[in-house]
Order: structure tokens, then C-alpha cells, then sequence
């Protein structure tokens, strides 16, 4: 296994901005920079060696910069949505950015994904990997709390890509952090409906047509929604307005390490298994890339060409009591941890 370390150069202010390349003994690579704590590539052999790129992305720190759709970020303080941009908590109600119709969206106008975040390389006997440490300040984007933050990513020979999210704060506030990767195990040249998905998850939260729940919790069977089974998606996104942005209500038990999520195109032989802490999985397909989008290889990315697994605490759950807490409190430590492992 190897690391490689550069200065993100192409385009863009590099100053403090780098490039980590890690490679693992099976021709498997993930490249990471500390703009935004962001995956910019994963790259992985199929059933005959060929490697492709299976993630969306950008060759050039310009483009990071520029306004995006989140590709491969941290998403933060809150990944997901918070209805009218406010919470009340401990009696005290906080406001945030409106930036995603009347709502707030992953952290506001300056979220975890366009910050700098302090970042080291490490290596062990069984890892290589990057420590990305960001401090939220009191007030950042209307959040209550100095919040130290840590994001590890790091990759094994075992093909598995690890996530591990650390935070703690000085005043109570609220924090749901994510990855927002967009995976097409085909390549992201071509539409996501031949690949195979199964979620191990009864339920979605339903949501209004602001994609804001609305409390009610609904069944996914004999609905477009039920992946319980592994199922083609071209045979179930066509059912859906747009297509899928949904979170699923996972079935493990709460806070357990499980297998949440497979991902399989039978074309090149690829599988990604997705394993998590988190109590949800927002499903996203890509439902508004358009192709004015550029990324690697110069692929125009369009509408369907690639699908988020976002493992989550519910949207919006400062507002809903009964939905798992996303409360952080000076006396507690948030943790979580999310393991993206192919095979081929």
C-alpha cells in the first residue's frame, strides 16, 4: 500500500490545499484532498482487471471551488435538509442559511465542504488513510458551539473504503455529517438502471414537496421504494417523480456496525457492500445533473449517471422529537462510521 502527497495544483488558490493518493496492493485507489474533506476519485479493477473510475469528480481544484452538487464532500454541521432553517433547542431557536428552496441544505452558503480542514497521512499494518481535523466555530452558518471535528478516511487491502467522523462541543448543538459520493459502478459515462440495489430497509420517512418529512413514517412494500430484495433500478426509478432522494429507515438495531447496502453491476462484475452506524441512508439518484457538469475524463455528467448512499441521521430531525437525536451535547462524543467495500 502506498500514499502519495501533493499540492492540489490544477486551477484554483492551492495555497494549504493538498492532494493524498492512496493505493492498496490490489490496484484499488481513492484520492482525497483537504478542500471540503473530499473523495475526488475512486478508481477499482472489474472481474477482468480493468480499472474505472466509479465515482463523480473533478481533475481540477478550480472546479471544487465553483458552485457543485457536492460531489464525494463532508457534508456539515447538518448533512441533509432542516425545514425553514430553524431548530429550537433547550429552548433557544437558531437560524440558518436558506439555501435549498424555503429550507437549509448540508450546513448552508459555507458548509463542511467548503472549508480547509487540517490534514495528515497516516500508515499502519493494515491501513493508509488521511486525519482531516476542522474546528466549527460558535455561530458558523447560525450553529450553537465550538465544534471540533475529525474525518478519517482510510483504505485496506481488504478493498475497503472507511470512514470514521469524531466531534465534540463546547455548548449544545446539533450535528448529522455525511459523505456525499456519487457512485456508478458502470463508470459515470452512462445511466445507473442496470445496476442492481438492495437496501435492508422497511421503511422511508415520508416527505412533503420540499423533500422536508412530514413525521409519518411509510412501508416501502408494494411500493417503487422496496429494495429489500436486490432489484434493478431502471425498474423502479421511472415510478418515481424525477427519481429517488429519499432516506430509508435502516432495519439493524440502533448504533450497530451492520451491512445496510449492496450495490452490483453485472456487466463489469462490481459490488459494493455499504456498512454503517447510522440509524438511515439517504438514496439519492442524481436526479438534477443536467450535463453542464465536466468531470473526469471529460464526461458530461447527466441526469442518472450516478446515485448517492449518504448514511445519515434523518432530515430535519431537530424538529421531530421522535426521530433518532442528533443532539451533541459538551458532555458527550459524536461517532460514527461508514465502510464503502468493493470486490470485483
Amino acid at each position: 500500500m502506498k500514499i502519495a502527497q501533493d499540492y492540489f495544483k490544477e486551477g484554483g488558490s492551492h495555497k494549504g490545499i493538498y492532494l493524498f493518493v492512496l493505493r492498496n496492493d490490489n490496484g484499488m485507489e481513492v484520492s482525497i484532498t483537504n478542500y471540503g474533506a473530499t473523495v475526488t476519485s475512486i478508481k477499482v479493477p472489474d472481474a477482468s482487471g480493468k480499472i474505472d473510475e466509479v465515482i463523480t469528480g473533478f481533475d481540477t481544484l478550480e472546479d471544487y471551488e465553483k458552485e457543485h452538487p457536492y460531489f464525494g464532500v463532508i457534508c456539515g454541521r447538518y448533512a441533509n435538509r432542516i425545514a425553514k432553517g430553524q431548530f429550537t433547542l433547550d429552548g433557544v431557536t437558531y437560524h440558518l442559511p436558506i439555501n435549498n428552496g424555503p429550507n437549509s441544505l448540508h450546513g448552508g452558503n459555507k458548509g463542511f465542504d467548503k472549508v480547509i480542514w487540517q490534514a495528515e497521512s497516516f500508515e499502519n499494518k493494515d491501513a493508509i488513510g488521511v486525519k482531516l481535523n476542522y474546528l466549527s466555530r460558535d455561530g458558523e452558518e447560525g450553529y450553537p458551539g465550538n465544534m471540533q471535528v475529525t474525518v478519517i478516511y482510510s483504505l485496506n487491502n481488504l478493498n475497503e473504503l472507511t470512514i470514521e467522523y469524531h466531534a465534540t462541543t463546547d455548548k449544545p448543538t446539533v450535528v448529522n455529517l455525511t459523505n456525499h459520493c456519487y457512485f456508478n459502478l458502470a463508470g459515470c459515462n452512462q445511466s445507473i438502471y442496470d445496476l442492481v440495489l438492495t437496501i435492508d430497509a422497511d421503511k422511508i420517512t415520508e416527505v412533503d414537496d420540499t423533500s422536508i418529512p412530514t413525521g409519518k413514517l411509510l412501508e416501502v412494500a408494494g411500493t417503487p421504494f422496496d429494495f429489500r430484495t436486490p432489484t434493478r433500478i431502471g425498474d423502479r426509478i421511472h415510478q418515481v417523480p424525477e427519481g429517488f432522494d429519499h432516506n430509508y429507515i435502516l432495519n439493524k438495531a440502533a448504533g450497530r456496525f451492520d451491512r445496510i447496502a449492496t450495490l452490483f453491476d453485472p456487466r463489469s462484475g462490481r459490488k459494493m457492500h455499504v456498512y454503517t452506524t447510522e440509524p438511515g441512508v439517504q438514496f439519492y439518484s442524481a436526479n438534477y445533473l443536467d450535463g453542464s457538469q465536466v468531470g473526469h475524463s471529460g464526461i458530461r455528467y447527466q441526469k442518472h449517471c450516478s446515485l448517492c448512499l449518504e448514511t445519515q441521521h434523518f432530515p430535519d430531525s431537530p424538529n421531530h422529537p421522535h426521530f433518532p437525536s442528533t443532539v451533541l451535547r459538551p458532555e458527550e462524543k459524536y461517532y460514527q462510521k461508514t465502510v464503502y467495500a468493493f470486490s470485483w
